[in-house]
């Protein structure tokens, strides 16, 4: 939303006041999510370097749930970049940035990335919940293909839960959390445990869609280990690239000439009348890729085709060096016919 007031407001100025309240909103969320009280009540868990839910009790304590799922990797989706020339074109917004700065210190200093001046490649700003080394610390979890990432994209908890499970009590009755990876070991709600392990294409574009927002601010400069522990360093653009590869293998044929997305679905793997016609399944097994719940998901497991349709026409210098709003022209003008990629 504060993106589209802002391109609004090259047209009409009054959208920066609209700007200014996304961006009011944003930062008492984030205080929120990380503030320290006397309870210690934030999401933030400084030793695990993680977000997690909090469970707030009727006594007044809090406790988190530590469970690493979703809700730790969804701050890092919450970041918004400004072109360097963002004071001349906006300065009205600025200037109201500027003065909330100055009323509420305590607020400003949970947004990133305050231990790096604000000012990023080609004088770029970011605004996010995640500071550089929060940044860090949940990317390790995203990489590490022990956690997050499955050879099929990101999961949506992480595998640690599988030998691990979190367990809480509430009086005498006990419930648990474990990774799984496809169907639910239950019936609760109707035997779906599509937020328990399974892959969904939609988190995983918005992750991607971080990460390059992110490479845009940090540039070449920040690497991180992908995957974890493997000693290999990437950039955030190759970072999302990997993911979308990833997402990408879903579907199409291995070493073997099977598609993941098929598991072991003979007539789908091997009938020449339905070997090629590719089915969007809601949600995808953790582990293998198999497509699980509905198969006519184009909504939102066809964002494969934009994913790599953004890495077929977008490179790493590209991203970085044009301003945002000159390279979404690019693509469309491309994707309408226009200029040839690279061009």
């Amino acid at each position: 939303m504060l993106e589209m007031s802002l391109i609004l407001s090259d047209y009409d100025p009054m959208y920066e006041e609209v700007a200014f309240k996304f961006v009011q909103h944003f930062m008492w969320i984030s205080y929120a999510m990380d503030r320290i009280g006397d309870n210690h009540d934030e999401m933030w868990d400084q030793e695990d370097g993680f977000f997690y839910d909090l469970l707030r009790l009727p006594n007044g304590q809090a406790t988190r749930l530590k469970v690493r799922s979703l809700v730790g990797l969804l701050p890092l989706c919450a970041s918004t970049v400004f072109e360097g020339d963002a004071a001349t074109r906006h300065p009205k917004l600025m200037e109201m940035i500027a003065l909330f700065r100055q009323r509420h210190p305590e607020l400003v200093s949970h947004a990133a990335p305050t231990d790096q001046g604000f000012v990023g490649y080609k004088g770029r700003r970011l605004l996010s919940i995640l500071s550089k080394s929060k940044l860090e610390g949940v990317l390790r979890y995203l990489l590490d293909e022990n956690e997050f990432l499955g050879p099929y994209g990101i999961r949506s908890l992480s595998r640690y839960h599988l030998d691990h499970p979190f367990k809480f009590w509430v009086g005498s009755q006990e419930f648990t959390v474990q990774y799984l990876p496809s169907e639910s070991n239950t019936g609760m709600f109707g035997g779906n445990s599509n937020w328990r392990g399974p892959v969904w294409m939609p988190v995983n574009t918005l992750i991607v869609r971080a990460l390059l927002n992110l490479y845009a601010f940090y540039g070449n400069d920040f690497t991180v280990e992908c995957p974890t522990g493997s000693g290999h360093q990437m950039n955030l653009f190759e970072v999302a690239e990997e993911i979308t590869r990833r997402l990408a293998a879903t579907f199409q044929r291995n070493s073997e000439g099977q598609r993941p997305v098929y598991g072991g679905t003979a007539k789908f793997q091997d009938d020449p009348h339905w070997r090629d016609l590719i089915l969007f399944y809601e949600y995808f097994h953790g582990d293998n890729g198999a497509g699980l719940g509905a198969s006519h998901q184009t909504g939102w497991t066809g964002l494969i085709a934009l994913l790599m349709d953004t890495f077929g026409r977008v490179d790493a210098r590209s991203l970085l060096e044009s301003e945002r709003t000159e390279l979404h022209d690019r693509i469309v003008r491309e994707q309408v016919g226009g200029e040839p990629a690279g061009g």
